[in-house]
């Protein structure tokens, strides 16, 4: 080998140790960072000449353990969504142990019938049955609102998630033609690259994906339901938010959005939707079934309680066609009307001494011309038994079996209780599969110690390159000397 030979031999093992260094400590620095992929250096013999040549940096990632953590995402993202809508449901309509909750103010007016039937001379006995009714009434609103209000928040997001999905399809795009354009020019793409893994990742826990390879390392994005979220164009999402939502509005009557993809209308079903298993979904879920399920089961007990009291044989006092003791609005309940009742009902102003009304008429009756007898408590006896009697739900979803008043509110909460428990374990079982992916994501990144332990090599490898330059220097100068 000439002195020229190795003097070009030297340098370019320099070169490359050198630009090792820079890689190795590039691999160090970013060891915490999100996206980041280990980066590594390729070379190769010098095909013209002598040394060594530098091919270029490899970033390695393992395609199967992102689609694996990106499957976990989506499915945590949507178990987390929904176990905190029951959560907040089952805290909304409150627990037996809860002096506000809809089981609780249904005793309390249970106990203030059995209270005023056997003391119906006492007048504060009847301002209690009417006190009772009013709480219990105004329960039933409050959790009927507390519903709509997760409907509409749920709406809210949902607009607010389509927008963070448009705005990161439009980077994934940029990045795609960045990196196209790096490969063409034959400069690095790793940096680009990292930022696109965070982009689809990102994306990943609105909707499941599949990442697709595309020429000039580009990719492409698609659902496992079949839509094309971006193949060289990014598609644009529709959606129209609704500020304020009614327990009579769906998508179904076309009072609500439903999505749009490039124009086209598609299902937002939350298990066979072509945007079904990520936290989208879960929000469409919300919106348009379970909370929409929650309402119809609490209109189902509000109905259950207004025809109770509706009951013409109950109060003889009452014309045909009046309202009873409770009402949809002060008027008389209306099974065409049953949506949305939950909101509405009221106790009759009749009885109420705040509208006008007098209390003797809980004794006495509401078409009760003057006051009757003050010992006698049968109306209110009647009243008991109504309540507590064995009646089939006309509506909802809780069975075929005859329950009381009490049963139906029981009935109402241990539904949502188990549909609690169940999204729990679902969220649990979800954030397991994706710590476990991550876990293993994790581990095929940058290993500080291997890192440090390459260092150490490169500074050998530098160090007799540098020698080697030394030497041949030596023997130029002994040359020039002769």
């Amino acid at each position: 080998m000439s002195l020229s030979s190795a003097l070009s031999s030297a340098i370019s093992g320099l070169t490359a140790t050198s630009r090792n260094a820079q890689v190795t400590a590039s691999n160090i620095s970013n060891a915490m960072t999100e996206g980041y992929g280990r980066r590594e250096l390729v070379v190769g013999s010098n095909s013209i000449g002598s040394g060594v040549q530098v091919l270029g940096v490899t970033r390695h990632v393992t395609p199967a353990l992102l689609a694996e953590r990106r499957d976990a995402a989506a499915e945590q993202a949507q178990t987390t969504l929904l176990s905190g809508f029951y959560n907040r449901l089952e805290t909304l309509v409150g627990t037996p142990a809860d002096g506000s909750s809809l089981s609780a103010r249904m005793a309390d007016f249970e106990a203030s019938l059995v209270s005023a039937a056997s003391r119906p001379d006492l007048d504060e006995r009847l301002n209690g049955v009417v006190s009772d009714a009013k709480e219990l009434a105004h329960t039933f609103k409050r959790v009927s609102d507390g519903i709509q209000s997760l409907r509409s928040e749920a709406d809210l997001e949902i607009a607010r998630t389509v927008e963070q999905l448009n705005s990161s399809l439009e980077q994934l795009r940029d990045l795609n033609r960045q990196i196209s354009s790096a490969v063409v020019n034959k400069r690095e793409t790793a940096a680009l690259e990292d930022q696109r893994q965070i982009v689809i990742d990102s994306i990943s826990e609105i909707v499941p994906i599949k990442q697709v390879p595309r020429e000039l390392g580009q990719v492409a994005l698609y659902t496992p339901g079949g839509a094309i979220l971006i193949d060289g164009t990014a598609a644009n999402i529709d959606f129209t938010n609704t500020r304020t939502i009614m327990p009579h509005m769906t998508q179904e009557n076309g009072m609500l959005s439903g999505l749009e993809i490039n124009g086209n209308p598609i299902s937002t079903d939350s298990e066979a939707g072509p945007l079904s298993g990520g936290k989208l979904a879960a929000l469409f879920a919300v919106r348009d079934d379970l909370a929409v399920k929650a309402q119809s089961q609490l209109d189902t007990a509000a109905r259950d309680l207004v025809e109770r009291f509706q009951d013409g044989g109950i109060d003889s006092t009452r014309a045909a066609g009046d309202a009873g003791f409770f009402t949809d609005s002060g008027a008389p309940f209306v099974a065409t009307d049953e949506i949305g009742l939950s909101g509405r009902i009221a106790i009759n102003t009749i009885v109420d001494p705040s509208a006008g009304g007098e209390v003797w008429h809980v004794r006495d009756g509401l078409g009760a011309t003057a006051p009757g007898a003050i010992g006698n408590g049968q109306l209110l006896q009647d009243m008991q038994a109504a309540l507590t009697a064995l009646r089939i739900p006309a509506s909802g979803s809780y069975g075929p079996s005859a329950q009381t008043a009490s049963d139906l509110q029981a009935s109402f909460l241990a539904e949502i209780g188990s549909a609690r428990e169940v999204s729990d374990l679902n969220q649990n079982f979800a954030s397991a599969r994706w710590n476990s992916a991550q876990t293993m994501v994790l581990e095929e990144g940058v290993d500080t110690d291997q890192e440090i332990q390459q260092l150490m090599i490169i500074e050998q490898a530098y160090a007799a390159n540098a020698r080697m330059l030394e030497v041949i220097g030596d023997m130029m100068d002994q040359l020039a000397r002769i």
